[in-house]
């Protein structure tokens, strides 16, 4: 089995749009789903809690940033492949490290209680 020519840079594009992606999910809450762990039902898009319990939007925000991930990685692969061996492998560490920075300063209010 050979590894496609793509696939080193589906994965580089994919780990960085996949990082940018659930960033931008949760900030904006746009999950794919919501989950009502009570009830143990899915609906599409935001829902409100049901009968007082929470409802879980972490399920929906993955499924997102999968979705936009997938496809910048899909069509990152039909670029030319003199633009995509510029493409450093150390963004895919770069950038989900400054996406977990942004998540601490997001829940900064949950660390200086």
């Amino acid at each position: 089995m050979t590894v496609p020519r793509s696939f080193p840079v589906f994965a580089i594009v994919f780990a960085v749009a996949y990082a940018v992606a659930y960033v931008i999910a949760v900030w904006k809450n746009y999950p794919l789903f919501t989950y009502h762990p009570a009830s143990n039902e899915f609906g599409w898009g935001i829902e409100n809690p049901k009968d007082g319990v929470p409802a879980m939007y972490w399920y929906g925000w993955i499924a997102t940033s999968t979705i936009a991930a997938s496809v910048a990685g899909l069509i990152a692969c039909y670029l030319p492949q003199r633009l995509t061996q510029r493409l450093w492998s150390g963004w895919s560490w770069v950038v989900p490290l400054c996406a977990m920075l942004v998540f601490c300063y997001m829940l900064r209010n949950y660390f200086l209680r």
